[in-house]
């Protein structure tokens, strides 16, 4: 066996002894006054009770922040709620349905404050052919939106659907978001798309969450099967 000074003991041998003894501060609870540990508040020196109850203080601080973020976060969900709520009642007061898609933007632009809203349609009965939301779709478009398996959000590089919006050089990000059938539960076709726009580069980008577009897509894809 090598001698002791050749295997000092480490401070891991000393913190594995303490885990395994916690009996050991019951029998020398003098040495727990004489510890010494350095406060991160001005760097002088306290006590270990003094040490622990500022970390217990640093926890508090620390969850009172996270409840802080929560009440906020569950007081901005209430308003979403709220809005969404505005928006699908305004939908089921319309008397005309070829007025449905005209208020279906407008309601989104001033309910949920989003500066530029364009809607085109396809699939639609003959009555609606010659209707303003279903011109200027090409086929590419209606690929493009079939091909979307959930809202798109970025930077507006030149969409063609942006070209819907009343004024498409203001748009610099956009969320474009594919109705879909509702009818149908398997791979339903797409029946139109949504144009969400913003003049700030950043309202709409690619690391946003997509449930609220997908909501807004399930409702609005319901909405217009008047049309259909």
């Amino acid at each position: 066996m090598k001698p002791a000074a050749l295997n000092p003991i480490t401070e891991d041998d000393i913190a594995q002894f303490l885990v395994h003894t916690p009996d050991f501060f019951d029998r020398h609870a003098e040495l727990l006054a004489t510890v010494r540990l350095g406060s991160p508040h001005g760097g002088r020196a306290v006590s270990l009770q003094e040490r622990q109850a500022e970390m217990l203080r640093e926890k508090i601080r620390a969850l009172e922040a996270r409840m802080m973020e929560m009440i906020r976060h569950g007081n901005d969900n209430a308003v979403l709620a709220h809005r969404l709520q505005r928006w699908s009642k305004s939908l089921f007061l319309v008397p005309q349905a070829r007025d449905l898609p005209r208020v279906l933007a407008e309601q989104i632009e001033q309910q949920f404050m989003v500066p530029q809203v364009a809607l085109r349609l396809w699939g639609l009965a003959p009555d609606y052919q010659h209707e303003a939301f279903v011109q200027g779709v090409s086929e590419d478009v209606k690929l493009f939106a079939a091909s979307l398996s959930q809202p798109y959000c970025g930077i507006n590089n030149g969409f063609e659907a942006a070209q819907w919006l009343a004024d498409p050089a203001a748009a610099q990000s956009v969320a474009l978001v594919t109705l879909r059938d509702p009818l149908v539960s398997d791979a339903p076709a797409a029946i139109g798309m949504l144009v969400l726009a913003s003049p700030d580069s950043q309202r709409y980008h690619a690391g946003m969450g997509t449930e609220f577009l997908d909501n807004l897509s399930a409702l609005a894809s319901a909405a217009v099967q008047r049309l259909r």
